[in-house]
């Protein structure tokens, strides 16, 4: 299922819509009769439960609240996610330059609980460095201005913060597929200084590196899939497990129950048919001092 695009950290809205439109129909309200006792248009309801207003107005929750017969206290934790879904993310000052559907996974990311990954082509966003950044960023945008440039930049760069902080940090596990190691990028001074930054990377609690080699063929009969995303969300938040496919064309999200345990089911194939995590690090290691050479 393709979402839309939508601005600011997306989880608080998609939390508070699930939750009014829930609480909406317990109590056997139609839209149309929501609509009709909040003075506000059938449209705006369901842009509210839709989670695709940037902002709802406390005192709507309040009346949503009322109307539905919720507890105080239900209403209060409700508030609570109308000013989390206010709130602007630390990315929005480059909004500007993010295709679309980029700020959206951005939201999504940073309020994941977990993280399975998988590329066949580049290195993933949150292993990148620097140099290979700018050398993947540059040629996609070439009437970016130096600036814009390293405005891309820092936004990747700021992302890895979530699998090194000390506390709360992202569990995340990367399948690359071997031939991402041989496509260079930038030069083979800046492939070796990436590939050592992720055999260090995968050294961190919680994150782990597995490469998928050239003898591995199709694992599972699983035929070459586009790289995805697996995002998985803390339980309290209730929130569906989604995939997240990005194309040069837009990207693509995916939420339906079938769709995740497909590609779980993929992944699993393919994690399975990979070096363990020290092999992948040492060859890892190898092929950085390759490029050293």
């Amino acid at each position: 299922m393709a979402r839309d695009e939508q601005s600011g950290s997306t989880l608080p809205r998609r939390q508070l819509g699930r939750a009014l439109r829930e609480a909406r129909q317990a109590v056997g309200f139609t839209l149309e009769q929501a609509a009709q006792e909040m003075e506000m248009s059938k449209t705006s309801v369901i842009r509210i439960e839709k989670g695709h207003n940037e902002k709802v107005r406390l005192r709507d929750v309040e009346g949503f609240g009322q109307l539905y017969e919720l507890t105080e206290k239900r209403i209060e934790e409700l508030k609570a996610l109308a000013q989390q879904s206010a709130t602007k993310s630390w990315w929005q000052a480059s909004r500007h330059l993010l295709l679309p559907g980029y700020r959206t996974y951005l939201g999504l990311e940073s309020a994941a609980a977990q993280l399975f990954s998988y590329q066949q082509a580049i290195i993933p966003g949150l292993l990148q460095i620097a140099q290979y950044s700018r050398a993947i960023e540059r040629p996609l945008f070439p009437s970016d201005t130096p600036e814009d440039l390293e405005s891309r930049v820092a936004v990747r760069l700021r992302r890895k913060i979530l699998l090194t902080r000390k506390r709360r940090a992202l569990p995340a596990e990367f399948v690359l597929h071997e031939a991402v190691l041989h496509t260079v990028v930038g030069s083979h001074e800046v492939m070796a200084a990436q590939l050592r930054h992720i055999a260090d990377i995968g050294t961190y609690p919680g994150v782990t590196v597995h490469i998928l080699p050239f003898e591995a063929g199709f694992p599972g009969e699983v035929v070459p899939v586009l790289p995805y995303v697996i995002l998985d969300f803390p339980a309290e938040s209730a929130e569906p497990s989604i995939v997240f496919c990005e194309q040069p064309i837009g990207a693509m999200f995916f939420e339906e129950d079938a769709d995740v345990k497909r590609y779980r089911g993929i992944h699993e194939a393919l994690r399975c048919a990979t070096l363990d995590a020290q092999r992948s690090r040492d060859l890892l290691r190898q092929m950085a001092r390759r490029y050293e050479q």
